[in-house]
């Protein structure tokens, strides 16, 4: 048995900046949502407008916002396209979206699920029987992975540090070559479906799994079986192409010179193949929106597939992540969403399941894979939500 979460998603988003996933409470079985008068206000205009002002600063150097209510939508931006010249920072720019990639994947999965191409329940090492050494006994379900239960160990990357892998960013990293280093490692941490860990590698490997059964490249499927469907006519998989495609604001990572000064480097081309069906997907704050609400209606992920996107696992201590989603409580309400970062660009989707509040956010951090909180986006979800 599985543990079932009503309705909605995550009010404390502001606390996830960087691809992992959002700081949680201990796990409480989420309450049904409450209705207040708040709920029925549009959003909160001046405070939203506040949160945004005086962009460029220390923390971010442009940011894109949309929020919905039953009582209005907002949407807005600030800010700068980049710091060598004069132009507001466009609404309609595209960004790396980060672990927000996990949502189109988990999406994929399931509607393959749907269509008897996937068992959720059947172990990944009888679809991928060349990925796994013998050392991998116990089996791994592919829910297992889509819930971040698997206990596999990590990929290795370019580095651990920001100057390392900035060193590397016009390389190539397969996703190949990620798992490949991850299984190298042996086998599980711990026994599947007795943790929870958020760890790109689950995904990599859900994006290997696409690819066996359809007979197709990941970025083909997920754009055949989500992004279409979800009208994200800006969103697209960059692979190794280290540039982002059509208008974007460019993005910077502060990084601390030798005599103590602090200098913004820009950050907006990178490879991010390794990232894959973790991580590399460019879209922008309208298609995620439209990803969010289509989604939760269930005109993408049909039932009984689309509970997954609402189901943490029973038994697991702590456990807040379901298939590509993580929830939160905050106020009677719970919330029900995704984060993701990549250096220079940080983005959250999110809102209840009815869809009474919904919040869309890109903001250009100056160090969007840092632990530090963001005040820019802290400001932004406290007005969203108010």
């Amino acid at each position: 048995m599985r543990a079932r979460t009503p309705a909605v998603l995550a009010a404390s988003v502001v606390l996830a900046l960087a691809a992992g996933p959002l700081a949680a409470p201990a796990f409480a079985a989420p309450s049904a949502p409450v209705s207040s008068s708040a709920d029925r206000k549009g959003p909160a205009e001046e405070a939203l407008r506040a949160a945004i002002a005086g962009l460029p600063n220390q923390y971010a150097t442009a940011a894109l916002v949309r929020v919905g209510t039953p009582g209005g939508d907002w949407h807005g931006s600030a800010g700068v396209r980049d710091l060598t010249g004069d132009g507001p920072a466009r609404p309609d720019a595209r960004f790396r979206a980060g672990s927000i990639t996990k949502v189109v994947t988990a999406a994929t999965v399931l509607r393959l699920a749907a269509q008897d191409e996937i068992d959720l329940d059947a172990p990944v090492q009888g679809y991928l029987p060349d990925l796994f050494t013998p050392e991998f006994e116990q089996p791994i379900s592919v829910r297992h992975l889509l819930n971040h239960t698997s206990g596999i160990k990590p990929g290795d990357g370019f580095g651990d540090d920001f100057a390392e892998v900035y060193a590397h960013r016009y390389e190539t990293l397969t996703p190949q070559q990620v798992v490949a280093s991850a299984i190298a490692k042996g086998p599980e941490d711990f026994a599947p479906g007795t943790r929870q860990q958020y760890l790109n590698i689950n995904y990599t490997i859900l994006g290997l799994l696409i690819e066996k059964v359809t007979g197709r490249s990941y970025a083909s499927q997920a754009t055949r079986l989500v992004l279409r469907p979800a009208g994200m006519h800006h969103t697209y998989f960059p692979g190794t192409d280290p540039r982002i495609r059509g208008p974007h604001n460019r993005g910077y990572q502060a990084v601390e010179r030798p005599d103590g000064t602090t200098e913004l480097v820009d950050v907006t081309e990178w490879n991010q193949a390794d990232r894959w069906a973790a991580g590399d997907m460019i879209s922008t704050t309208a298609d995620l929106e439209r990803l969010l609400t289509k989604l939760f209606r269930g005109r993408i992920v049909p039932q009984p597939e689309l509970e997954e996107m609402f189901t943490t696992p029973a038994g697991v201590p702590g456990a807040t992540m379901s298939a590509g989603l993580e929830y939160q409580e905050a106020d009677g309400q719970v919330f029900w969403g995704k984060s993701g970062a990549r250096y220079g660009y940080s983005a959250f989707i999110g809102g209840t399941r009815d869809l009474s509040r919904t919040l869309v956010y890109s903001v250009n951090s100056t160090d969007a894979k840092g632990t530090a909180r963001n005040p820019v986006a802290d400001a932004i979800t406290a007005a969203a939500l108010r």
